[in-house]
């Protein structure tokens, strides 16, 4: 059958059996690594941050946290642990959303938080941003824009597939736009940040977004799509490549470019606040001081342990400078 190669990408992430609708090792067993994966003090430094709004008046004690794409809901559970330590009293009035469209999914995390925090902490599942309606919130999400399905580019044209081989033969003029606009003629044009941003802004009439993905503020001048198959990278256009073997048994992503979300959402009426190196956010949202903090209660060998991988999130040749934060904000 012939697609879009959005759509290709789609069914090979979310479509039945897609690689993304149940249940994936992250980390050194899995595909892939991810700052959760790596340290919880990735979830720390965004609890520490959290407890920061609250105390300058931007998020209310019983605004939401909500992360969206959770998977195992590691992240969260990091941020819920994290905010216990330092500010146990906000655990009685902050709400905890997950949005998450996969039912297998939310059972894992119901679970997993039931195995975590007993009947400590509630947390409240949406399958879609569309479904939630609050006054104040924080949104968090961690690697979701590079798994948006997306178009391929080619000088003028856009992508097909047909039976797992990519034809450019397509006149789509919404992508070659958006290709123009970022000086692209080949590459990827992410498809759905426009209505994510809408659906973001009428959840809640005020809130901060913040989210962290590899990619850079203006867009890469080639390809970047690729595969991840037991940590090893496959680019997609490897002529050896066997994509009916790879197809949803195997994560598929590419370069985020932040000047398209972030025209996504201005466009949405939402403030773009900045962008900036992953090692960079975790620094001024207090990381060091949360080891600090963890020097001064543990012993020795459990400080060292934890401190070698809080390296891992911000040393520039692992994920400290490849990945970015970028942080949005909506005020009444």
């Amino acid at each position: 059958m012939i697609k879009l190669f959005s759509e290709y990408m789609g069914e090979w992430l979310y479509g039945k059996d897609g690689y993304y609708t149940s249940y994936k090792t992250i980390g050194k067993e899995g595909d892939f690594y991810t700052a959760v994966s790596t340290s919880q003090f990735f979830g720390g430094s965004i609890a520490k941050h959290i407890i920061s709004l609250v105390d300058d008046g931007y998020i209310e004690k019983d605004g939401v946290v909500c992360e969206i794409g959770a998977h195992h809901g590691y992240f969260l559970a990091d941020v819920i642990q994290f905010i216990y330590t330092l500010r146990p009293s906000l655990l009685d009035s902050l709400n905890f959303v997950i949005i998450e469209k996969f039912d297998d999914l939310q059972e894992f995390q119901k679970n997993y938080f039931k195995e975590s925090f007993g009947d400590g902490v509630k947390i409240t599942h949406y399958k879609s941003l569309s479904e939630l309606r609050c006054k104040n919130a924080f949104f968090i999400a961690n690697e979701i824009f590079d798994a948006f399905p997306c178009e391929l580019f080619y000088k003028g044209k856009t992508a097909r597939v047909n039976e797992h081989e990519v034809e450019f033969d397509v006149d789509n003029e919404w992508v070659k736009e958006k290709a123009d606009k970022y000086h692209k003629d080949r590459g990827e044009i992410a498809v759905g940040y426009e209505e994510f941003a809408k659906e973001m802004s009428l959840a809640s009439d005020k809130f901060e977004f913040m989210s962290f993905d590899y990619g850079e503020m203006s867009a890469r001048p080639d390809f970047s799509i690729r595969v991840y198959d037991k940590h090893e990278v496959i680019p997609f256009f490897d002529e050896n490549i066997k994509r009916d073997e790879l197809f949803k048994n195997t994560d598929i992503t590419y370069d985020v470019t932040f000047a398209h979300l972030k025209d996504a959402y201005e466009e949405a009426g939402i403030e773009f606040i900045e962008l900036k190196a992953q090692m960079v956010a975790l620094v001024d949202m207090g990381i060091l001081e949360l080891l600090k903090l963890l020097k001064e209660n543990v012993d020795e060998k459990l400080y060292t342990q934890e401190l070698e991988k809080a390296k891992m999130l911000i040393m520039p040749n692992f994920l400290g400078e490849r990945f970015k934060m970028i942080k949005f904000r909506k005020t009444l």
